[in-house]
């Protein structure tokens, strides 16, 4: 009979231009010592991101399993990894649509069982020892040369690597608000001297039964480095470390088009309207009420001109530039662009009900379904994020853009997305914090146009 064994696997990848020079780097961990077990890592030359992070998450599950060749089902590997895009594809929750990852996505879904391998996103910080396997490789690639395990040093130059995991992990990607939710449960079970639900997988180590292992509201690096990983984790809003400034988005809907009045579908594969004499109003007003807040540093827009046009009006007033993001483009409506509701359901009645039952369901002539628009968005998200942390951005886009990224701080179902209002030049804010979690502080305020 085969002995259980339990192992965390973090990998990473990377690409120096994307595309560009690409390496990948694994490393298979002991939980409850924190102890690498195997480390992995090549140069693979040129090669996007995505597809580096994929190869590092391939060798990762390898690595593992050919450390307990005999270990069978009873081998559990928990994989942890900083692209929010290979463990939302590999958890199955977001949909494999690139050529490039389909066949990568099944060689990694290959190696082991589906139910032996659970996805956890981590930050970049708590990443540290497979993103510098990865840059080792991409130096070695640059010198004509492969990587080679006894010249690493980087379990030297990542010491949470050595630290003892001894967490379940939560479950929730980043800037979603089901991680926070849990550990808050989890920090209120153990106030009340109760025992928290269940996590993924009970840890070697874990004090509790193992029919109970409880997830704790830990600091947000007790499961990678920092003084504190190594004892008993905090619990309790109090005990809670600084998580240093947020990076904040206020996001602000566009100005008014002839199409806004008329309640038109109005998206990406339409005409790409220009601001009206109201748009254009309502964009000047906007850009006194962000001036007047006196935070905002950076500017992102949508590449449609009405988003460009009320950005620009705002970065007049700041005296900054604003940067594109194809990300945050609205929905590409197919056939309805420019047309009604009421127009919509009488030309395609049955086709407006599919997609109003379902997210995954595109509006008629091959426009986008709201799955395929969150997993533009939330890239776009995790990329602005990660590039302005710690900054106030104003984001400039679209309604369903700024939707998504509300319903997702809140953990909300994709239905949701019809119970909000959002008006022109309305302003929202989220703020998104070190650990992965988020807040919404302000919807659809319009009082900067009345």
């Amino acid at each position: 009979m085969s002995v259980a064994r339990q192992v965390v696997v973090e990998a990473d990848g990377g690409s120096r231009g994307n595309p560009g020079p690409a390496g990948y780097g694994a490393v298979v961990i002991d939980p409850a010592t924190g102890e690498p077990l195997a480390e992995a890592a090549e140069y693979i030359g040129v090669a996007t991101n995505n597809v580096a992070e994929y190869r590092g998450l391939i060798a990762g599950l390898e690595a593992a399993k050919a450390l307990f060749p005999d270990a069978g089902d009873a081998l559990r590997v928990h994989v942890r990894m900083d692209s929010k895009l290979v463990v939302e594809q590999m958890s199955g929750r977001w949909k494999i649509k690139h050529p490039d990852m389909k066949p990568l996505a099944a060689r990694a879904a290959a190696i082991l069982p589906p139910s032996s391998v659970t996805y956890e996103w981590i930050p970049r910080a708590q990443n540290k020892h497979a993103d510098r396997l990865a840059n080792e490789a991409m130096d070695a690639g640059r010198d004509g040369r492969q990587w080679e395990a006894s010249a690493s040093t980087a379990a030297l130059d990542a010491p949470s690597a050595r630290t003892p995991i001894a967490s379940p992990p939560v479950q929730g990607p980043p800037g979603d608000q089901a991680a926070g939710a849990a550990k808050a449960r989890a920090a209120l079970a153990a106030a009340r001297g109760a025992a928290a639900p269940e996590g993924l997988f009970p840890l070697p180590g874990a004090a509790v039964p193992e029919s109970a292992a409880p997830e704790t509201a830990a600091a947000p690096e007790a499961a990678g480095s920092g003084p504190e990983a190594a004892g008993s984790p905090q619990t309790g809003w109090g005990a809670a470390p600084d998580l240093g400034a947020p990076a904040t988005l206020v996001l602000l809907r566009h100005g008014e088009t002839a199409l806004t009045p008329e309640k038109r579908f109005s998206g990406s594969g339409g005409t790409d309207p220009e601001l009206s004499a109201t748009g254009r109003g309502q964009a000047e007003r906007a850009a006194e009420h962000v001036a007047a807040l006196g935070a905002v540093q950076d500017i992102v827009s949508s590449p449609l001109r009405r988003c460009r046009e009320t950005a620009a009006a705002v970065a007049a007033r700041l005296g900054l530039d604003v940067r594109i993001d194809e990300g945050l483009r609205e929905t590409d409506f197919g056939a309805w662009e420019g047309l009604t509701f009421t127009e919509v359901r009488e030309r395609y009645g049955d086709d407006l009900t599919a997609w109003l039952a379902s997210p995954d369901t595109a509006p008629t002539g091959g426009g986008e379904s709201f799955t395929e628009v969150t997993e533009r968005v939330a890239a776009a998200r995790d990329r602005i994020v990660a590039r302005y942390a710690g900054r106030t951005v104003l984001l400039v886009t679209h309604v369903t853009p700024i939707k998504t990224l509300v319903r997702l701080a809140l953990g909300a179902p994709p239905e949701s997305l019809f119970r909000m209002e959002l008006s022109a030049a309305s302003i929202s804010t989220v703020a998104y914090y070190g650990d992965g979690n988020a807040s919404v502080r302000l919807l659809n305020d319009t009082s900067h146009l009345r």
